[in-house]
């Protein structure tokens, strides 16, 4: 597939959850880039970056020091570079093993205790404990997410060491017995009925960012499935594919119907040869350059609320409004578990229930 990137240039999510973009040719170092990706700005920069008139930010010494310092053996830092090199690590997403591989490196380079010079790359692993890996968690407790997606690597990374044999150093995945932190609020905001008739009024049939939403809400897929859908991936009025998520592991087939309005939206737009959607240049999206883009229509329709994970969330909520069941539901996300479906629709329900309460009481009245 086309790139939407220029050669050697990546997207980078910061602690913020700002998205960087960064680039970086074989065996070289970072050199940022201004602007947004194709934008004269970013063109520039890039274009100095490649004749090699920006350098890299210079390395500080203690970074250097961690960079070089060969890991001891049965330490922390020993298992995960173990890690990295095994088939579990290799058989995730490629964007998967990069965000695991910058929480874990986050982790090693952090003080076991504040102001200690002992770091968890060289905590030996007999003597790891729940609750060494519990203060990693507690370090992000303002933001739940990536407390727990702390935990997550880890007990990854351990269970890997248990089932190969790696050391017999470890003992038991220390990290299953940490718990995750309870996640605030509902997620992403889900488009209401409201907000949908907006973005339809500011980006009329014909536009790629109509049909973008119209793909979003009348499929229930997510950004990265969205953005490979083609003509090719229909048969007999249907959309047949795999999941671009969980696809290497637990891949899933997913059959939807197109329905009426969708395939008049998609009749009536300029589409790409392999991809519906497609770039101002012409080219198939990337799951980050289609995020950034849509973040752009909504900013620019005044829905700076709404995104497209919010779509895929109305979506799932107008099914259970319209009584579908949870597994229903599934056969139309993939999602694999009830556990997302409910946490999606919880609040359509709610309305739903209290709609048949109503009902009920004018009809003994």
């Amino acid at each position: 597939m086309a790139r939407d990137l220029p050669k050697y240039v990546h997207a980078d999510t910061d602690r913020h959850g700002r998205i960087r973009y960064y680039y970086k040719p074989p065996g070289g170092r970072k050199i940022a880039l201004p602007g947004e990706p194709n934008s004269p700005e970013m063109i520039a920069a890039y274009q100095e970056a490649c004749a090699g008139r920006i350098a890299p930010k210079p390395m500080r010494a203690k970074e250097e020091g961690r960079r070089l310092r060969a890991a001891m053996p049965d330490t922390l830092r020993w298992l995960c570079e173990a890690y990295y090199q095994s088939d579990a690590f290799m058989s995730l997403d490629e964007r998967t093993r990069y965000v695991r591989k910058q929480v874990v490196e986050h982790c090693l380079n952090e003080p076991t205790e504040p102001g200690a010079k002992t770091l968890y790359a060289d905590f030996p692993l007999d003597r790891m404990t729940p609750k060494a890996i519990k203060v990693l968690r507690d370090r992000k407790a303002r933001l739940p997410e990536a407390a727990n997606v702390r935990v997550k690597a880890f007990r990854q990374i351990f269970a890997w060491a248990m089932e190969a044999e790696t050391t017999e150093k470890l003992t038991a995945n220390h990290a299953r017995d940490v718990a995750y932190k309870p996640r605030q609020g509902d997620g992403f905001h889900a488009w209401t009925l409201d907000e949908v008739e907006r973005f339809e009024e500011h980006y009329p049939v014909g536009t790629t960012a109509r049909l973008a939403m119209a793909l979003l809400l009348y499929t229930g897929q997510r950004r990265s499935d969205i953005v490979v859908l083609g003509r090719q991936h229909v048969r007999d009025g249907w959309l047949i594919f795999t999941q671009f998520k969980g696809r290497n592991r637990k891949p899933a087939r997913m059959e939807i119907p197109i329905i009426p309005e969708l395939q008049r939206i998609i009749d009536a737009s300029p589409t790409g040869d392999l991809t519906y959607l497609k770039t101002t240049f012409g080219k198939p999206f990337t799951g980050n350059g289609f995020g950034n883009r849509m973040r752009k229509w909504c900013n620019d329709a005044g829905l700076s609320d709404c995104s497209s994970h919010g779509l895929r969330k109305a979506a799932a909520a107008r099914l259970a409004e319209l009584g579908c069941s949870d597994r229903e539901i599934m056969s139309i996300t993939g999602h694999t578990t009830t556990k997302e479906i409910d946490r999606y629709t919880r609040s359509a329900r709610q309305r739903k229930m209290a709609e048949n309460v109503l009902r009920r009481i004018n009809d003994a009245s």
